[in-house]
């Protein structure tokens, strides 16, 4: 900063001036008027102005060497129009995520594919854009690139660049997954004692068949192409790997080769899969019951066979965990054990394969399942006696599976109208099993342990509810497989950006209030100042700027400052 001394016939006003570079061009701005000769002799009892404004000024200049930046004093006018196509507000929220970009190399993963490719563009630039705006502003490709122009640092890439850059993550995708799972261990260690698997689809807007886009089994019953995604995730929720296949794939041959997958390329053999009763075939338990590996998996009660579902429903025998004494059902004191688990066990074979069956009750659940049940059978009602719509089931969990229908009369005769009415027997049958919970394994270890591992499956199944409700992974409008797939690499890899902010920030915010916040982080940019917050501060906040060791909440951040912000987040 330097002192400017305006004259005129009666006067001399001081100013301060502080000079900066727009863009390539050099000019000036005025930090502060500090008056004239007169109202400054009168303020310093007779001091030589001019001698006074330098001191002034170098104290200044002072505070900003050493980084503590004086007061900044902007002024404007209402008669002055703001600068024509200059942008005056900036995002700063994915400062935080591309701190976490860093720390994870994938600048480094990019740097090691480019080698490979002639492109004229940083993969880098375009795979952060692309994951920032999934987490924090989700849309399309076009509209990423244009939310990233609102960053605090521009894109340095086109729109057509970014479709190419699709084809190359599409190729190295294994190559990206094996490269970021080796980053993660060295940066902030895995949990891969336990594994989860599931399956999900997505659907699309193109109604037309095509390679990965097939008809289905749709999980939301929507009469598009869809593809299926499966998805391994680790015992902090983390994902871990993932893979596209075709919309009318059998969903239980997905796990043996992204599992193969992740034996060759993240180099584990000891960890136990754990996923649901739809993905626990024969098969894939025979496959988790060699080497270092084993198994937990869900067990429909439904579907076992007579003496083995005699033995798991049978009200004698039971157990609480740690504890020798049995327990009748039918004698318990259910104002005691409300909130207990009971346990009964027993090795069985099952298609060929032994296996520890674990069979939980617990009246808390047995309550559960009956609220649920009769608000299906509510609906049931309503539907019946509306008369409107189809009452046909479409799969094992809708409501309408409560509904018969009576095509004759009492006596046999063909009846003129079909006659609806509730399925008592269905519910009957139903009312069986509440209460009850099974697993099947290949481990020995307490039953409690293995209860509370495969509780734990429902953080798979909220990964799948991010990426399609806060991700808007959905509805897709891409059409070639290869871009199909790199978008949701994308997701993916979005996710475990996310699951590792939330990681370290301890879980204390959900996801909504997490997005929402830095999503809103904004800045209006003082011209030849810096960036006034547009936010406001919170405890989340707080909690991010303490744990990633940069503050952007102060009432004025300097360009000095966020430039050396900007560096910080991507030095590592």
């Amino acid at each position: 900063m330097r002192l400017s001394i305006v004259k005129s016939p009666n006067a001399s006003q001081y100013y301060v001036i502080k000079d900066y570079y727009n863009g390539k061009k050099r000019t000036s701005k005025i930090v502060e008027k500090l008056g004239n000769d007169k109202e400054l002799r009168e303020r310093l009892n007779g001091r030589d102005p001019y001698e006074w404004a330098r001191e002034y000024i170098a104290e200044l200049n002072r505070l900003e060497k050493e980084g503590l930046e004086p007061e900044v004093i902007a002024r404007y006018s209402p008669a002055k129009q703001i600068d024509k196509d200059v942008r005056q507000s900036y995002h700063g929220g994915y400062l935080f995520l591309q701190s976490l970009f860093h720390e994870l190399g994938f600048h480094r993963i990019c740097e090691k594919i480019e080698k490979n490719y002639k492109a004229e563009y940083s993969l880098s630039g375009i795979l952060a854009s692309l994951l920032y705006t999934r987490i924090l502003f989700p849309g399309s490709k076009r509209s990423a690139h244009e939310i990233s122009k609102s960053f605090l640092e521009g894109p340095a890439f086109e729109l057509h660049q970014v479709y190419r850059a699709l084809d190359i993550i599409s190729k190295e995708s294994d190559f990206i997954q094996s490269e970021l799972y080796k980053n993660s261990v060295k940066q902030a260690g895995r949990n891969t004692g336990v594994l989860y698997y599931d399956c999900t689809n997505f659907f699309f807007e193109i109604e037309e068949e095509s390679g990965l886009r097939q008809y289905g089994v749709s999980k939301e019953h929507r009469p598009s192409p869809i593809v299926q995604m499966g998805l391994f995730m680790d015992g902090d929720g983390i994902p871990l790997a993932f893979s596209i296949n075709q919309g009318n794939s059998n969903e239980q041959l997905t796990l043996k080769p992204l599992e193969k997958k992740i034996l060759s390329d993240f180099e584990l053999s000891r960890f136990v899969v754990c996923t649901d009763a739809g993905l626990g075939s024969a098969g894939n338990r025979e496959f988790n019951h060699r080497g270092e590996r084993a198994f937990i998996v869900t067990q429909s009660l439904k579907q076992l066979k007579g003496p083995i579902r005699e033995w798991a429903l049978e009200p004698q025998g039971w157990h609480l965990s740690g504890t020798r004494q049995e327990y009748d059902l039918r004698e318990i004191d259910e104002e005691k054990h409300y909130g207990s688990v009971f346990c009964k066990e027993q090795w069985v074979n099952i298609k060929g394969l032994r296996q520890r069956m674990l069979v939980s009750y617990s009246p808390k659940y047995r309550d559960y399942q009956r609220s649920v049940r009769d608000r299906q059978i509510n609906r049931a009602l309503g539907a019946i006696q509306s008369g409107k719509g189809s009452l046909a089931h479409t799969n094992q969990n809708d409501y309408k599976r409560f509904i018969t229908r009576t095509h004759s009369t009492a006596d046999g005769e063909i009846a003129d109208k079909t006659l609806c009415g509730l399925n008592e027997e269905a519910i009957s049958r139903e009312a069986m099993y509440d209460g009850f919970y099974a697993v099947c394994t290949s481990l020995t270890d307490e039953a409690e342990a293995i209860i509370r591992i495969n509780k734990q499956r429902w953080e798979i199944e909220e990964c799948f509810r991010i990426m399609k409700s806060e991700f808007k992974a959905r509805p897709v409008y891409l059409s070639r497989d290869d871009r199909i797939r790199a978008h949701f690499m994308t997701c993916f890899l979005s996710l475990i950006l996310y699951r590792m902010l939330e990681k370290r920030l301890g879980h204390r915010f959900t996801c909504e209030d997490t997005i929402a916040q830095m999503r809103g982080m904004n800045f209006q940019y003082i011209k030849g100042s810096g960036y006034v917050p547009c936010y406001t501060r919170t405890d989340f906040t707080d909690a991010l700027h303490e744990t990633f060791g940069f503050r952007t909440d102060y009432e004025i951040v300097t360009q000095k400052q966020m430039k050396e912000i900007m560096k910080k987040t991507k030095t590592k």
